[in-house]
């Protein structure tokens, strides 16, 4: 049987963009000879090559064991090398829209070392059913270790299985199990089947602690208004030219097409 080679994650995707962009590119040749037929054909490609490496899905192979690093950074890599059979992990399903965890919820522990403890959810790994909690699930270990150095010994957080948390109340701060209600408006929403009240989904911070949905424009910030405004005209002349134009000077004289032989 012929082996079938495989190409890495990321690399699928690229192919794939630069398959459309060739195809693209050979169709326009054939329409545009002229200078500012190449201009735009230029300028089509690079929308081009953005569009589709935003478009351009991470694509594993079936035996991949996902864990707490992305699939195309170095560390997935080194625990996932091509040839490798690694012990297959079975992971309960669970439907995108019955996920009730999301970043930012306050949950308690209900087995292990910190059974009892309530914490924060910094990160959600959907593909394992981890929930990474602040302060919880505590590990030691050593990084960095060389022949003439034992390393550094640092503390890190362990995933902790979905079914190992349950959601607190916050109109009481107790542990509660939950269900999808719908609202009157149509709202999809959360309800603790304990109390009955609406567990409302958290407010997302960025980095650097901004919530955009709270954010309030300041005296030195644009408006959405002028900052949705056409301000540019597009057009195939160069640079140059346009500074040419503003500035009102005439130039009739064009660059010849030169050759490196």
């Amino acid at each position: 049987m012929r082996a079938v080679r495989s190409h890495p994650p990321v690399l699928q995707g690229a192919l794939w963009a630069r398959l459309v962009l060739a195809s693209v590119s050979a169709l326009l040749h054939v329409t545009l000879t002229s200078t500012e037929g190449k201009i735009f054909l230029h300028v089509i490609t690079m929308r081009l090559t953005t569009l589709m490496s935003m478009a351009a899905r991470v694509v594993v192979p079936k035996d991949f064991r996902y864990g707490t690093n992305r699939p195309w950074t170095p560390a997935a890599k080194k625990l996932n090398p091509p040839g490798k059979k690694r012990r297959k992990v079975f992971v309960e399903p669970i439907a995108a829209e019955d996920w009730s965890v999301f970043r930012g919820d306050t949950v308690e522990v209900l087995t292990g070392k910190d059974k009892g403890k309530q914490g924060k959810v910094v990160q959600v790994f959907r593909r394992r059913n981890w929930v990474m909690l602040e302060g919880m699930n505590i590990h030691h270990r050593y990084i960095g270790k060389s022949e003439d150095y034992r390393g550094t010994y640092i503390a890190s957080e362990a995933p902790v299985l979905l079914r190992d948390v349950t959601l607190i109340d916050p109109s009481d701060r107790k542990p509660t199990e939950v269900e999808w209600k719908f609202t009157e408006e149509g709202e999809r929403v959360r309800v603790s089947l304990r109390t009955g009240r609406i567990i409302p989904k958290p407010v997302l911070e960025r980095r650097d602690g901004i919530v955009p949905s709270q954010w309030k424009d300041g005296p030195k910030d644009t408006s959405p208004d002028d900052t949705l405004e056409k301000t540019y005209v597009p057009s195939l002349k160069t640079l140059e030219e346009e500074v040419m134009e503003k500035m009102g000077i005439q130039e009739n004289r064009r660059h010849r097409r030169s050759y490196w032989y």
